[in-house]
């Protein structure tokens, strides 16, 4: 079922969510404090390896880092990254995986491919060019996504009737590149050759983009795919299967 929160400005979701993305945490690679919607959290598993927690619930202490993948890269450079971690955990004893970045990539795919899943479930994504078109005339969508590998001439298109759509009701409507081929999200969201996609809420919106935030400010605005189909499985069954509140 297709929604419009226009409707419903100050819908209960909405609400809940602006109390929660509002919430700030401390850097530990900073050392500043910024609203979690722009941090990663790091936990330890079960393991004793240092990983990323894309759910925010694992248990056990937390220690969050900026989704600035150049702070990331000088920090870990300079030999002050495990001392960081060490602090924010209050132990000593545990892993640091070499490819900590790339797992960190990875989790941030998964947890923005089961959100487009999540989204799609909900009835608060819809998928095709034609479809995004129609719902976009009727003033229904709050964000515009395209495919890291869309077309130009096609995805320049929707954006430019979104930039138009938007003047005419006096507010933004975003308009991003998932960096994330088709493929992967075709896969993913269980659809043929996924390459334009709109959301039809606010909160979703919100949402989605807050998680593209974090990808894209922690491994740049590339199109990923060979990445991205080694979580696709993982991130399409907690699609499907998970109880996670929004």
């Amino acid at each position: 079922m297709e929604t419009n929160d226009r409707l419903n400005p100050a819908s209960p979701d909405t609400r809940q969510d602006s109390g929660k993305d509002s919430s700030e945490r401390r850097c530990i690679l900073s050392g500043e404090s910024a609203p979690r919607t722009g941090l990663i959290r790091l936990a330890l598993g079960p393991d004793g390896q240092v990983a990323a927690d894309w759910s925010e619930r694992l248990p056990g202490r937390g220690a969050w880092i900026t989704a600035d993948k150049a702070l990331f890269d000088s920090v870990a450079a300079k030999g002050r990254l495990r001392g960081a971690l060490a602090r924010a955990f209050k132990a000593n004893s545990f892993t640091l995986p070499d490819d900590l970045a790339d797992r960190i990539t990875a989790t941030l795919q998964q947890r923005l491919l089961s959100r487009l899943g999540l989204e799609k479930r909900s009835g608060t994504l819809i998928l095709g060019g034609d479809r995004v078109r129609e719902a976009l005339a009727k003033g229904k969508v709050f964000a515009v996504l395209h495919a890291g590998d869309a077309r130009p001439d096609g995805s320049d298109r929707i954006d430019g009737m979104a930039r138009a759509v938007g003047e005419s009701l006096g507010e933004d409507i975003p308009h991003r590149r998932v960096p994330i081929a088709r493929d992967a999200l075709s896969a993913a969201l269980g659809r043929d050759n996924v390459v334009h996609m709109a959301l039809l809420d606010q909160g979703a919106a919100t949402r989605v983009l807050a998680d593209l935030d974090r990808l894209t400010g922690f491994c740049g605005p590339q199109t990923t795919s060979e990445t991205a189909n080694e979580v696709v499985a993982g991130a399409t069954e907690v699609a499907l299967n998970t109880g996670e509140r929004h």
